[in-house]
């Protein structure tokens, strides 16, 4: 990980690896996951990191402060909530809403809306998690800000009741 934002409760399995990312609360990234796959620079006349980081190769050489720059100001944002799948890659750039699903094996090139299931190589839609109104009485409800304490009272609930029941018992 490097220069990187975990927030609260969220976690990486083995071998997951990110780079210039901002990561919400309540997310699991599942095993092997690349989050920012950073590109190479196509357009040189070698993709090789000796033409940005030569430093790593010669004395006194600088690393190419402008290209990590290019790489730092296209990172990867990812709400709360989401499940990033075994062995998914997402691309620079993009933002995951809240409450996402990315399948395993998919490979996310363009951003992914708010409670959203995507799949495949490149990720498309699959599907909605629920209704907007739902969505939105979600978002309102922004359970991932509670207090831990609050969270523990509402942990079962979380586990056994429907969402709409869920909404109505813990809602404003």
């Amino acid at each position: 990980m490097l220069d990187c934002t975990i927030s609260d409760y969220s976690y990486l399995e083995h071998d997951s690896g990110i780079i210039y990312s901002r990561i919400g609360k309540f997310c699991a990234v599942a095993a092997l996951v690349q989050i920012n796959a950073l590109n190479h620079p196509m357009e040189r006349v070698s993709q090789h990191k000796i033409t940005y980081r030569p430093n790593e190769y010669f004395l006194h050489k600088s690393l190419d402060t402008e290209f990590r720059a290019q790489r730092i100001a296209h990172g990867v944002t990812i709400g709360h909530d989401v499940w990033v799948g075994h062995g998914a890659i997402v691309l620079p750039g993009v933002t995951i809403g809240d409450g996402a699903v990315i399948a395993a094996g998919a490979v996310v090139t363009k951003p992914v809306e708010d409670y959203t299931i995507v799949a495949g190589v490149p990720a498309v839609k699959l599907r909605d998690r629920f209704p907007e109104p739902i969505k939105r009485r979600i978002q309102a409800l922004a359970w991932w800000d509670w207090p831990h304490e609050r969270l523990a009272d509402a942990v079962e609930d979380m586990g056994r009741l429907g969402v709409e029941a869920f909404l109505e018992k813990w809602g404003e």
